[in-house]
């Protein structure tokens, strides 16, 4: 199999969607691998790497993605690739579908079939992909958080930790799972009092017992929401639906009742956002306020730190990735029901339940057109 390596187009995405060590162990599975010039310089990586571990290095996207069987990247394609959409190719890939109709269409119309990282899922319930960029982003979230916090970029003036005789940060994070976990961390350990809010009470109890009683946990309904932000000094969204559009657990005249110039950071963007008033953002042009409440919403956090980010995101790839060249996408679909529950679309179908019920399309079963 052919597999390609385009370099990502979308605002300031700097990571890439195969490192050299994966090139490596692909074409001593008898594949090729193609990348595009350039395509690893955001995450430090040059061609001469690519070259010394197999790969072949093309000029310009549409050789990449004309020749590939199989394409690697990180983000979903952007309208000025969906020109080299086409019924044979299989886009592996972070989609986040369910608020991005066009680009369903798009898929749907050039018969992809589009395998989704986000939505590959274990036995045990795990999101072996989306977890490594879930653990960058929560991290980021507060670091994110605590610059924005600051006057002179648009802040209420507050050291996340406070110093002796003065009151940290009221952080409250919305989501107990990977983002929420890894967002306490960062926050916990720069000193901020912490709210951790969910509705599962025994993730709750799970992270009572881990930080000893060093956060505050509460169960999630909208009186607790409201109650948290209106003494918040820092929010992060951090709710996942697995496929579907995040719940707007933070509603439009919660914001009013929050303190001017407190922040919040919304992680579930890529699905639509977990705060009514949330819309994504870029890095290039990352905040907007509302009611005088700073909103950081960029869809693809991670990629400012897209050395940490592309090598921790392969680690978790590359197996999905070697079963799908070896197999190819229905003989892996068949064999592992993980990977089955990655793929989207598949041949002009709509085949992940979750992205047809938000967008209000027919949804069809995958087994029946495996």
């Amino acid at each position: 199999m052919i597999i390609g390596v385009p370099k990502e187009v979308k605002d300031h995405e700097s990571r890439v969607g195969l490192v050299p060590a994966g090139v490596t162990t692909l074409t001593e599975a008898g594949h090729k691998v193609i990348v595009e010039s350039g395509a690893g310089r955001g995450s430090s990586i040059t061609d001469e790497e690519y070259a010394e571990a197999g790969a072949r290095i093309l000029a310009g996207a549409a050789e990449v993605w004309s020749q590939a069987n199989l394409v690697i990247k990180v983000k979903e394609p952007q309208p000025s690739e969906f020109q080299f959409l086409r019924p044979d190719l299989v886009l592996f890939t972070y989609l986040h579908l369910a608020p991005l109709p066009e680009l369903t269409q798009a898929l749907l119309d050039s018969g992809t079939n589009s395998v989704a990282y986000e939505t590959i899922r274990e036995d045990n319930g795990a999101l072996p992909l989306l977890t490594p960029m879930s653990e960058v982003a929560g991290r980021m979230s507060v670091q994110i958080g605590a610059q924005y916090l600051e006057a002179p970029n648009g802040g209420r003036g507050i050291l996340l930790g406070g110093v002796p005789g003065t009151s940290p940060a009221n952080v409250v994070i919305l989501g107990g799972g990977i983002v929420g976990h890894n967002a306490a961390k960062i926050a916990v350990g720069l000193g901020a009092h912490v709210t951790i809010i969910d509705r599962n009470l025994n993730r709750l109890r799970e992270l009572d017992d881990i930080y000893n009683g060093g956060v505050v946990t509460l169960a999630s309904n909208v009186h607790t929401i409201r109650e948290s932000l209106r003494h918040a000094d820092l929010v992060i969204g951090a709710v996942l639906i697995p496929g579907a559009s995040a719940p707007k657990l933070v509603r439009r005249e919660t914001i009013k009742l929050m303190k001017p110039g407190s922040v919040m950071v919304d992680v579930a963007i890529d699905q639509g956002g977990c705060f009514e008033t949330s819309h994504p953002t870029t890095h290039t042009d990352p905040i907007y306020y509302v009611d005088s409440v700073l909103h950081y919403c960029v869809s693809n956090m991670p990629a400012a730190v897209p050395h940490t980010s592309t090598f921790a995101l392969n680690n978790a790839t590359l197996p999905y990735l070697l079963t799908l060249a070896n197999k190819g996408l229905e003989a892996a679909a068949r064999g592992s029901r993980a990977i089955a529950e990655g793929v989207n679309t598949y041949k002009g179908h709509c085949v992940y339940e979750a992205v047809a019920e938000s967008q209000n399309r027919t949804y069809t079963l995958l087994d029946g057109l495996l």
